[in-house]
Parts: C-alpha cells; sequence; structure tokens
C-alpha cells in the first residue's frame, strides 16, 4: 500500500497550525456586524493570486448560494479568488458584493476586455440563518461587513493563525441547542500534501452524543474521545432541558411558535489542498468532505440545512506518481478535516444569552479537555 494512504487505525498529522491557513497562500478574514442587537458576521477565505481551483457540494435541503452554478466543472470559469461565508440568511449573500467590488479594485477576477482593469470576480458564497439571534432581525451583513473581512484576510501575513469560535460567520451560529461557531484544522500527508478545512457550524442536529456528552466529531479521530464524568454531563443535559423549558413557556405566553433562530440552520465549509486538483477532482473532494460533516453531525442534510462544501486546490504541488492512490489519501484527509474542524468549532465557541435566545457554549457545560485528553473531572 502506498505510504501516503493512512490505515484507518493511523492518527494524522496535522499541519504547524492546524488550521486551513497550512496550505500555502490561503488567507481567512472575519468581520462581525456592528451595533447592539447584532450577532453576525462574514468570513471571507482569500485565494492566492492567480486565484485557485474550485468546486462545490450543496446536500442541504435548504441551501442559500451565489455564483455555485460557475464552479460545475462543465462551465467556463476555470479559477476563483474568494469565497465567502456569511451569516444573514439569503440577505447575508450581499456580503460577497463587498468582496466583488474589493477584487476589482485589486485587478483580481476573470479578465474580460484588453485592459488589465477590466475583470468580472467570480465570488462564490453560501449563508446560514442566523437572523434575530442577537435581537436585531435587521442587524445582518451587507457589502461592507464583506469588504471588511477580505481586507482582513489580505491584511494577514501568509500562514497566520485562523481564529475560532464566536467569530465572522460563526458569531451567531448554533449547533443543535448549544453554540456553534467557526473551527478549523489540516491534516499533512506522508506525501507533503496539505489537507485543510474551515467549517462554520449552524447546524439543526446535534454535535453531542446524548448518551455520553461527547463531541460525535471525535469519535474515530484516531485519539481516545473525550468522555465527561457523568455527574457533568448529567447537569449539562439539566441545564439544556431548563433552557428548552424555559423557550416553551416564552412562547406561549407571547402566542408564538418556536423561536424562528431554532428553525432554520447550515453548516457551511472550506476544504483546500496544496496538491494540484483537476476541478472534476475539485468537485470529488468537495463531495467526499460531506463525510466528515456526516461524522460530527447528527442528522445532517435535513430540509433546514443548507450544508455546503466548497474545495479549493491551489495547485503548488502535483499528484504523486500513483495518482489514484494520491487523490484517495486527500478525499480521506478531507474528511478527517473537516470532522475535526467541527469539534474545534464548537470547543471554541462562546455561548450567548440575550433577546435572540440562551445558547450555552460546551466549555460551559462540560468544561475545557485537560492537557493529554484525561477524562473531564
Amino acid at each position: 500500500m502506498p505510504e501516503e494512504l493512512a490505515m484507518p487505525d493511523d492518527v494524522p498529522l496535522s499541519g504547524p497550525l492546524d488550521a486551513l491557513t497550512d496550505v500555502a497562500g490561503i488567507r481567512v478574514g472575519h468581520a462581525a456586524v456592528p451595533g447592539e442587537g447584532a450577532l453576525s458576521g462574514t468570513t471571507v477565505v482569500l485565494a492566492p493570486e492567480g486565484g485557485a481551483v474550485a468546486a462545490v457540494d450543496v446536500r442541504g435541503g435548504g441551501p442559500g448560494t451565489r455564483e455555485t452554478d460557475a464552479l460545475d466543472p462543465r462551465n467556463l470559469v476555470q479559477r476563483i479568488d474568494a469565497v465567502v461565508l456569511t451569516g444573514g440568511s439569503a440577505y447575508g449573500l450581499d456580503a460577497a458584493s463587498g468582496v466583488m467590488a474589493w477584487l476589482e479594485e485589486q485587478g483580481r477576477g476573470v479578465p474580460v476586455g484588453p485592459d488589465p482593469s477590466q475583470v468580472v470576480p467570480v465570488v462564490p458564497a453560501a449563508c446560514l440563518f442566523d437572523l434575530g439571534r442577537g435581537g436585531d432581525w435587521r442587524a445582518r451583513p451587507d457589502a461592507s461587513t464583506g469588504r471588511s473581512a477580505v481586507r482582513a484576510a489580505a491584511a494577514s501575513a501568509p500562514g497566520t493563525q485562523v481564529p475560532e469560535g464566536t467569530v465572522g460567520a460563526g458569531t451567531g451560529a448554533v449547533a443543535g441547542q448549544i453554540k456553534g461557531g467557526v473551527g478549523t484544522a489540516s491534516v499533512r500527508l506522508a506525501s507533503g500534501t496539505t489537507v485543510a478545512a474551515l467549517a462554520v457550524v449552524n447546524a439543526a442536529g446535534s454535535v453531542v452524543d446524548p448518551r455520553t456528552g461527547v463531541l460525535y466529531g471525535e469519535y474515530g479521530s484516531g485519539e481516545p474521545p473525550v468522555h465527561p464524568a457523568p455527574p457533568v454531563h448529567e447537569a449539562a443535559r439539566r441545564r439544556l432541558a431548563e433552557i428548552r423549558g424555559t423557550r416553551g413557556k416564552t412562547a406561549e405566553a407571547e402566542g408564538k411558535g418556536p423561536r424562528t433562530s431554532g428553525v432554520f440552520n447550515t453548516t457551511i465549509a472550506v476544504v483546500a489542498t496544496d496538491a494540484a486538483l483537476t476541478r472534476a477532482q475539485a468537485q470529488k473532494l468537495a463531495g467526499t468532505a460531506h463525510d466528515g460533516l456526516a461524522r460530527a453531525v447528527r442528522p445532517v442534510h435535513l430540509l433546514t440545512d443548507g450544508d455546503t462544501v466548497f474545495a479549493l486546490s491551489t495547485g503548488t504541488l502535483p499528484l504523486p506518481p500513483e495518482p489514484v492512490a494520491a487523490l484517495d489519501a486527500i478525499l480521506a484527509a478531507g474528511a478527517d478535516a473537516l470532522a475535526r474542524a467541527i469539534v474545534k468549532a464548537v470547543r471554541a465557541a462562546r455561548g450567548v444569552d440575550g433577546p435572540g435566545g440562551a445558547f450555552p457554549s460546551y466549555s460551559e457545560l462540560y468544561g475545557a479537555p485537560r492537557q493529554g485528553r484525561e477524562p473531564l473531572a
């Protein structure tokens, strides 16, 4: 068996940052919607100069996207310069227009005329539902939010660590009944290829095993999952039950149904590699990365989810001599990286309790894992 194909019981090595930015040239920027009552934001993944081969796979029943048809391998566009992940539901897709305007100013995009400034940037985007989670229904990302996020990405140095948790598009994200957010992870294969993922976790399904309190994404990660002590898990279950009860009483008193902030969701992600992939191979990477999402969230791809995964290839490293085996290793690593990114997002999130609802964080309920991954006391 080729050495770059890890056996199932091997522990994959992460890149030095364990982040999407371990793929050379990829940069990430976050921006939050300002103002009282706002709990939303935008995250931009900026490709290196010259762009990246890109693809997308949409599996949720309620997607909100922009320019995804351009990524079909049968269509004209060969490379893109940025991907936008944003809150604000379909309203938040306006953030992509701010990114597009910034790229035009830099002369980046598809050339459409004799003047180098005559370009049309193709900016694929996906949104998640977080409307009203801060209390103000109209506090959502717009073009200025997108511009702030892409400028933050451009201002970051190559190989910079990516802030995780309640930032950017994850500012108002919720995972089941607890706070979601942004997480990122990477895998370094024996061949030297890097595969990395960034996820914004806003799932209708749960990220926590209700029997144990273990994060689903930790099962099969190559290391023993962190099992909270039974009293800790029981206390967390009681806290969540109390929150559910409070929500129900509030809705009944107001003569309303369940708050919409807990009805519509979506987990969106970017998986990237420095391996030179064709557009069809990138499409396969986007599809198999959904396996990582399915490991970490249960159930997944529901009608109220818009689960969407983008794949990027910077193409700086050729595939090893055995391309089928090498591609299989990249596909497997993409799913692994996305599952771990979801775990990291949930662990890094900060809880919120406001007019849009109470969503405690996993760390508030279960504590932070101790060094060496010992069980929590």
